[in-house]
């Protein structure tokens, strides 16, 4: 099978190389690119006016499958995430049961083989039962095919428990990714700790809460050599501590979340529950660093944590909703709308943070176009202004704060192994 995308404006971060170009896929892989390719057995693809780059890379999302399938399934997961530009997906553990076995892994990956054909790679829970008690067994875990370790929702809270498994993860090659909150210091609280927890007199979730517990697994990526990741990052001084050890030489990477350079915490004052995420919206000035700390290369990835709820849950009131929101369908519409149209950051860097920077960490071989390489790739408009209807999403979930948001990018194809997996209407 061959496929000839014609004249799309190609933006390659990896490579450098950029401007009008084809592509031919054969087989799946890219078998050309370049200009005025000509194949008459080829299916071609009009991308006049369009970008094409490769397939989007989500490091963190919840698929909610074992367990709560009223959420979320791999399926409907998968084409949430290839309507957004997700040709590759990395789920999180804190399903039900929660993926900390052999087992649990071989049901993803079987699942994700059912499902629309965008790569799925499952994460493995640091502690068994993610219940922050006893450690998992990282090597079965690796073996069975997960491509990293977190224990995110349920933050590891025993300091020698989190030194234990970063030593043990180390010798496995196995980067673990921290949700990173005191849970003492949060609760189950639902707003950040400031003016607007005030003015709604409840009590909040306090920024200290996130940075002392970036400072803790950055001072053990420090001393025991391995690769930290700190979850979607949200306050100034988080990012002001990566920023640091990093200087220093130490392996720590950190990812954001669009709603954490476009929204603050004014939001929960108009949405209530639909506002309610975890870490909280912040202060403007926090929207500021995590903004500046991306232009700087101190933040290295964009993800959605997509966290769909039933419409059910997020009608409650504020203080009982859970926490979260839906993300791969909106990601890349309020990233170029926040990021690149309004000249934050040019158009490749925005894409290195959510295609290699996001691969690389995950340590798969994904993110990138080269010859030879898998054909994932997205082809989108980075000027087609859209409004936010999630009556339209694909996930099960409807829970965003974006709804109604004029949008300005938008996907119009989705490609995995050289399949349009998404197209839009």
């Amino acid at each position: 099978m061959k496929l000839l995308i014609q004249q799309g404006r190609l933006v390659d971060p990896v490579s450098g190389i950029g401007g009008v170009m084809d592509v031919l896929v054969e087989d799946g892989k890219i078998a050309v690119l370049g200009s005025d390719i000509r194949d008459p057995e080829a299916e071609v693809l009009d991308a006049r006016g369009l970008t094409i780059c490769a397939g989007l890379v989500d490091m963190h999302v919840h698929l909610r499958d074992p367990g709560q399938e009223y959420k979320e399934t791999i399926e409907t997961g998968t084409r949430a995430a290839a309507r957004g530009g997700f040709t590759s997906v990395a789920c999180m553990p804190n399903t039900r049961p929660a993926i900390d076995c052999a087992e649990q892994i071989s049901y993803v990956k079987r699942k994700a083989e059912e499902a629309c054909g965008v790569n799925v790679w499952p994460i493995g829970a640091v502690s068994q039962g993610e219940k922050g008690e006893a450690l998992t067994d990282f090597e079965e875990l690796k073996q069975a095919g997960a491509v990293a370790l977190s224990d995110d929702g349920m933050p590891v809270q025993n300091a020698n428990l989190m030194r234990d498994a970063l030593i043990l993860a180390h010798r496995q090659d196995l980067t673990v990714l921290s949700h990173c909150e005191d849970a003492d210091m949060v609760k189950n609280y639902a707003v950040n700790e400031g003016r607007v927890s005030r003015q709604l007199r409840l009590p909040g979730r306090p920024a200290i809460a996130e940075e002392i517990m970036v400072a803790r697994d950055a001072m053990l990526a420090e001393e025991t050599g391995a690769a930290v990741h700190i979850c979607h990052i949200s306050t100034a001084k988080a990012v002001a501590i990566v920023r640091r050890y990093k200087k220093k030489g130490v392996h720590i990477t950190c990812e954001t979340c669009p709603q954490y350079f476009s929204l603050t915490e004014d939001e929960v004052l108009e949405q209530g529950a639909m506002a309610r995420v975890n870490p909280p919206l912040r202060t403007r000035a926090d929207v500021e660093a995590i903004i500046e700390g991306l232009k700087d290369g101190t933040i290295d990835a964009i993800a959605t944590d997509h966290a769909p709820h039933s419409a059910e849950e997020k009608a409650r009131l504020l203080e009982e909703a859970p926490s979260g929101m839906v993300g791969l369908e909106t990601a890349l519409g309020v990233t170029l709308t926040y990021l690149y149209h309004t000249k934050h950051m040019p158009l490749s860097d925005i894409l290195r943070k959510m295609t290699l920077n996001p691969a690389c960490i995950l340590r798969i071989n994904k993110g990138r176009l080269a010859i030879g390489g898998d054909a994932d790739m997205v082809i989108f408009d980075p000027d087609e202004e859209w409004t936010v209807d999630p009556e339209q999403f694909a996930s099960k979930g409807r829970n965003t704060p974006f709804s109604g948001h004029k949008l300005k990018g938008k996907v119009k194809y989705t490609i995995v192994g050289g399949k349009i997996v998404y197209q839009d209407a």
